[in-house]
């Protein structure tokens, strides 16, 4: 039985991928592997600091002994400086140099900024992969008429191609966001205590051009351009606010997809994918509950929520640093990547297996379509000899007696056969037939589909080459 809790985002929502890079093994794997930068660029630099040294800190970077640091950490209630025991435990001869002239923000916060940065890229395949699979529905449909709706209500046709651009576009826009993101990313480097350096001016007995070099290098090692410019202790915690509303923008996206897409289903046009044993309800077994979609709506309100916690926590750092950031990051950072982690693998699988349903599209269509052919028809009518104000009058008569018969009585719409009926109304009914063809009314759709696409979307997509999102978990 177990008998402790698990969040669900690990247990049941987020990717294999996602959770390795928020576990203790990537974390302190990376720990390590910058105390190796270190040693290695102070060695550089002058300091005196042998190759055998290095050589046996690299021997035991992935032979993290896991339980000595938890043992130790339990001891002097400092996780930094217990790793740095444990790992000097393993290499006798370097661990004198260990974590030298650096403070505990050199190894969490660059690890924290390294996590992020990998995630974000893990992010942006799979958000890649999902606008492919978007484009693909788009092209597909991008010349099937349906019922445009605004403030829910029935307005002009559109496509059903078209719509989905819609929801490509709020992507494309936070993809953009996404590639200035990581080409403006910073690692903090090895800054000291409150940001001054003060240490390293020491080691370095006060060579500003070393102590400089020291972040140079590191960054470069790091696979890093560049460190922050200036820093208190820790990197600037706007930098977390700027990554979630990233993250949170995303949700935005994908909630509007999934809102519309729960709105469809309830209209019977388009529905998620219904799998052959999947149970609906455990009372009504006709059932065909959205649960993806759904999902995706409930994992990308939590991560638009988890904004107030960064910004409190930017907001909130006196002068060059407080903790109280810390045990708020361990749960908002991670949660924040993997809800949209989650999101994304279901928007991928969503659009993948989505049920498009034409005859039911075409009878709501018709349903609407004569109230909109209205001005075609005045204008046929007026080209036939007509009085426009007194056909005007004729069509608004009518258009509100169908408008009830349909509201009120639950009858069919009727006006296009009043109209034909009407000897004062002079188009016959095989002519009102022919302007009630829906292509007539779905405007550029298709063509805008394909110059978005063209334009937007694939140079984007085509960088894929045939990759996949890796193995689902819905």
């Amino acid at each position: 039985m177990k008998e402790s809790y698990e969040n669900p985002l690990t247990s049941r929502y987020a990717s294999k991928e996602m959770q390795y890079l928020f576990s203790p093994a990537k974390k302190f794997g990376t720990w390590r592997k910058l105390w190796i930068a270190l040693a290695e660029a102070e060695k550089e630099l002058g300091l005196p600091i042998t190759d055998a040294q290095i050589a046996e800190l690299k021997a035991h970077a992935a032979d993290i002994n896991f339980e000595v640091a938890e043992a130790r950490e339990r001891e002097v209630r400092h996780d930094v400086m217990a790793h740095v025991y444990a790992y000097g435990l393993q290499c006798e001869a370097a661990k004198g140099i260990i974590h030298l002239g650096a403070t505990s923000c050199y190894v969490t916060d660059n690890t924290d900024l390294i996590i992020l940065f990998e995630g974000l890229q893990l992010l942006q395949g799979k958000m890649l992969i999902v606008m492919e699979r978007l484009a693909l529905f788009a092209r597909a449909y991008k010349s099937l008429p349906t019922l445009g709706l605004t403030h829910l209500q029935p307005a002009q046709l559109v496509t059903v191609g078209k719509r989905a651009t819609l929801w490509l576009q709020d992507l494309w826009l936070d993809y953009q966001d996404l590639e200035y993101l990581l080409s403006d990313y910073y690692l903090l480097g090895s800054k000291g205590t409150t940001g001054t350096q003060a240490s390293f001016m020491e080691l370095f007995e006060g060579d500003e051009d070393k102590v400089r070099q020291v972040d140079e290098k590191i960054a470069k090692k790091m696979g890093f351009k560049a460190t922050f410019p200036v820093s208190g202790q820790t990197y600037p915690r706007k930098y977390d606010s700027r990554i979630v509303n990233w993250l949170a923008g995303v949700a935005q996206s994908s909630y509007k997809f999934a809102g519309d897409i729960r709105i469809l289903q309830n209209m019977r046009e388009i529905e998620e994918p219904f799998e052959k044993n999947q149970i609906g309800s455990s009372a009504m077994a006709y059932k065909r509950n959205p649960m993806r979609t759904e999902r995706m709506c409930s994992l990308a309100r939590h991560a638009m929520s988890l904004v107030q916690n960064t910004a409190m926590t930017a907001s909130l750092q006196w002068f060059e640093r407080t903790l109280d950031d810390s045990a708020n990051r361990r749960l908002t950072l991670p949660e924040a990547f993997m809800a949209i982690d989650a999101v994304l693998e279901l928007y991928a699988n969503v659009v993948d297996g989505l049920e498009v349903y034409p005859k039911v599209i075409l009878k709501h269509v018709q349903e609407n379509l004569p109230f909109m052919a209205t001005e075609n028809i005045l204008m046929e009518a007026v080209k036939l000899g007509g009085d426009r104000q007194e056909l005007h009058e004729l069509i608004r008569v009518y258009s509100q007696a169908a408008a009830y018969r349909v509201k009120a009585e639950g009858l069919e719409n009727n006006l296009l056969e009043e109209l034909a009926a009407d000897a004062a109304f002079p188009v016959d009914w095989e002519t009102l037939e022919k302007l009630l063809d829906p292509a007539l009314y779905i405007g550029r759709c298709p063509e805008q589909v394909e110059e978005f696409l063209s334009a937007c979307i694939d140079p984007l997509t085509g960088q894929l080459q045939g990759k996949t999102i890796g193995e689902l978990r819905v």
